[in-house]
């Protein structure tokens, strides 16, 4: 019984596979995989948004309509803020994987810099 006692009472294998795997591992590749899609995204809406605003330049180089600075200077800021936002919620629900949320962080800012 003391036996017992004594070697709950020990620390456990910070190291071990069976520490390191649920605890570092998993949180680590979902954050990996959430920075990775979110970075593509990005990218994706950044291509998609020039074109959109290339093609507003021709349609006003031809007379089609005019398009106004402060109105697009205010379409980026707000394009700009929704990123902000989504970029710290994923972060805020990323550190509620595990304990400290350490390694789901640091997965996910391993794959916004691979993406």
């Amino acid at each position: 019984m003391k036996e017992q006692l004594i070697t709950s009472l020990q620390s456990p294998d910070f190291f071990s596979a069976a520490f390191m795997i649920p605890n570092v591992g998993a949180p680590f590749m979902v954050g990996l995989a959430v920075g990775y899609f979110a970075k593509k995204m990005l990218k994706l809406a950044l291509f998609i948004a020039g074109g959109a605003i290339v093609l507003s330049f021709l349609s006003e180089s031809y007379g089609i309509f005019t398009v106004s600075d402060a109105t697009l200077q205010g379409a980026a800021n707000v394009a700009t803020e929704a990123a902000q936002q989504s970029g710290s919620f994923l972060v805020n629900r990323l550190s509620r994987i595990t304990g400290k949320g350490v390694s789901s962080v640091a997965g996910f800012y391993f794959g916004l810099k691979m993406g």
